[in-house]
């Protein structure tokens, strides 16, 4: 009966010595989706759609621009002459400023709409608002290199007036000149991971 024991421990200890033993340098596994982000706009490839996203652009979940509408209103305060639409050299930055936005939303077009204070007449005054938004549209054409496509000139006359008082300071301020900027651009939803991935990736 010993002998039966001892012969049996022996066969038991023999089989576990030899149990195959696995290196575990030698075990691959498969990525299910690609984590990488090749055009660097923080979608990863699971998600992409749109894989010529510049660097830096505003994305969608799925790496494409999302498209919203400009339409801005920017007042320019150029202080004009009485019955004049001289503009004086240190009110072409404000100008500048408009032109640089056009340039950065290649799409935009801008309105400029000039008013003017409830002196003078109403027929003189139309063709005093209407020569403002003309002096400023030119500046933007031919100082700053907008295409003229993208500009309208409109004259209100007084008919709009910002300020109802009838104060030198208050009919200062209604001769003035505002741009309305319309068009297309692109903002940034936010509302994914970036490690998140379709159920069934492209």
């Amino acid at each position: 009966m010993k002998t039966t024991i001892l012969f049996l421990s022996i066969t038991l200890l023999a089989g576990c010595s030899m149990r195959d033993t696995v290196n575990i340098e030698e075990i691959t596994t498969t990525q299910a989706y690609d984590l990488s982000d090749k055009d660097r706009d923080g979608v990863i490839e699971a998600r992409e759609r749109c894989n010529d996203t510049a660097q830096g652009a505003s994305t969608d979940n799925y790496g494409c621009g999302r498209i919203k509408a400009i339409n801005e209103r920017m007042e320019i305060n150029i202080l004009f002459p009485n019955d004049s639409a001289y503009i004086a050299p240190e009110y072409y930055p404000q100008i500048e400023d408009i032109a640089t936005f056009l340039r950065q939303y290649p799409t935009t077009k801008v309105t400029i709409e000039g008013h003017t204070s409830r002196t003078g007449t109403d027929e003189r005054n139309a063709v005093l608002s209407q020569e403002r938004a003309d002096a400023v549209t030119a500046a933007l054409a031919d100082r700053f290199s907008i295409d003229r496509s993208r500009l309208t000139a409109i004259g209100y006359g007084s008919s709009r007036p910002m300020i109802l008082e009838q104060t030198p300071e208050a009919e200062m301020r209604n001769r003035r000149v505002v741009a309305e900027v319309t068009g297309d651009d692109t903002t940034t939803d936010m509302k994914w991971t970036v490690y998140s991935v379709d159920d069934n990736p492209k």
